[in-house]
């Protein structure tokens, strides 16, 4: 099936979006109101970085046949590319995540990650780099080698990564490309969550907000399609339009949601967060997210 264009709202609109929704978040779930309101500081940060990044892409060497032969491979755009980062945008975008962090509840743990960046003991660009290649493993050997929260350290450059991850997909990725995979086609990650519009299931990369849309009814993570062994459930039956799609198989979830048109960047961590409860109650029954990926490249 081909990727999926993904609405693209002015600076206004997009205000205007994301403050409607952060608003019934807190008017359904008052329960996460301190949680809203720090993610919605991280995304306002987020979203200036982006508006920063709009049209000063580096010059890069990808030709849309090498782009169009290493996805027909099966192979991310992303994967195995020595692509430089705007670290000039970027670094600071990460010290003022981790200040964010910080105050709203990570408190020492992210400061320890700040100072080890303003000290010089971790590489913001190699930090950075490695959250563009999807390279969780580097980041987790580095963070613990440093004695620093690994699982904070992958967030927060996923957070200051995303926007330039974002502008490259929407500069690179062939808006008529084919992609069936579970997988995004620009970065390899896997989706946050499936946004169903007028019946078309569409999922949406946790990293770079990719769309794409699958042409069969199987797990994301393995392909299994047995309806023995892959099945769609409603935890809450007055919620039908909130739905998990569980894989006995590889014992992995997906979170379907139905949705009047796709969310556009970075506002998709909105349903995210919205539907949390899905995340519990697919865990509660031993069900998970697979760790990323890994790609055999060649160039």
């Amino acid at each position: 099936m081909p990727l999926v264009a993904v609405p693209r709202p002015n600076p206004h609109e997009l205000h205007d979006i994301s403050t409607e929704r952060w608003e019934a978040l807190r008017q359904s779930r008052p329960d996460l109101i301190p949680a809203v309101d720090l993610q919605q500081r991280l995304l306002a940060s987020v979203i200036s970085a982006a508006g920063t990044i709009e049209g000063r892409l580096p010059k890069l060497s990808l030709p849309p046949r090498y782009l169009d032969a290493k996805l027909r491979r099966g192979v991310p755009i992303l994967i195995g590319e020595p692509i430089p980062l705007p670290l000039a945008v970027l670094t600071p975008v990460f010290i003022t995540l981790c200040d964010t962090l910080a105050a709203g509840g990570a408190g020492d743990a992210a400061e320890h990650i700040k100072t080890s960046v303003v000290e010089g003991q971790m590489d913001c660009g190699s930090l950075l780099t490695a959250s563009l290649s999807r390279n969780q493993d580097a980041i987790r050997q580095g963070a613990i080698h440093r004695g620093l929260a690994p699982d904070l350290v992958w967030l927060l450059a996923e957070l200051a990564t995303s926007p330039f991850a974002h502008a490259l997909q929407r500069a690179l990725l062939p808006a008529a490309a084919e992609w069936n995979q579970g997988f995004c086609a620009m970065c390899g990650s896997w989706p946050a969550l499936m946004e169903v519009v007028d019946g078309h299931r569409i999922l949406r990369c946790s990293f770079c907000a990719a769309a794409w849309e699958r042409d069969e009814y199987s797990c994301t993570y393995c392909g299994e399609s047995d309806q023995e062994k892959f099945r769609t459930a409603a935890p809450d039956p007055e919620r039908i339009q909130r739905r998990l799609e569980l894989c006995m198989s590889c014992q992995g979830y997906l979170k379907t949601v139905d949705v009047p048109s796709l969310s556009p960047f970075p506002l998709l961590a909105i349903y995210d967060m919205e539907t949390m409860d899905l995340d519990l109650a697919a865990m509660e029954h031993r069900y998970s997210r697979p760790p990323l990926k890994e790609f055999v490249t060649r160039r």
